[in-house]
């Protein structure tokens, strides 16, 4: 069964809706993926290329001769992969939208890794590290505090 759900961009200038099967999704942890991200490895939800509708086109980075990365170019938000020539052996095009990208990404859970071979295996088991709520920080509630008294 589908959903319908909305994401976009830090900004708000890039947004979409896609129609989302399932709540299965995957890290991939390719050195691109790292670089694109600027994290430890970048978490997709794979859609049908046809099941989104952009209120604003992402601009893209051809990252490299097989594909493009979408993003926002006002707040630099990473937003997509997908590949350049699609589809393949008459598959449907599929994109990969950036979960973080949507409004609520909670209801995903990781079904498997890529790009194993660039993976940072202390980064992947951090069940043990000590873990703050933002609005713990004392230092950050006191910056958000002071720009809304202006």
């Amino acid at each position: 069964m589908s959903e319908r759900m909305a994401g976009g961009c830090q900004c708000g200038r890039v947004r979409y809706v896609a129609e989302v099967e399932g709540n299965d999704a995957y890290l991939c942890h390719c050195r691109m993926c790292q670089r694109a991200t600027g994290g430890v490895a970048a978490a997709f939800k794979q859609v049908l290329r046809d099941a989104v509708t952009w209120t604003c086109e992402p601009d893209r980075y051809a990252s490299s001769p097989i594909a493009w990365r979408g993003f926002c170019s006002a707040c630099g938000t990473p937003l997509t992969f997908e590949y350049v020539e699609q589809p393949f052996d008459g598959r449907p095009a599929k994109i990969d939208l950036t979960l973080g990208s949507f409004d609520d990404p909670a209801r995903f859970r990781p079904t498997s890794h890529f790009g194993w071979e660039s993976h940072l295996e202390p980064w992947l088991d951090t069940a043990d590290l000590p873990r703050l709520r933002s609005d713990e920080y004392q230092p950050l509630v006191a910056k958000w505090e002071q720009a809304r008294d202006g």
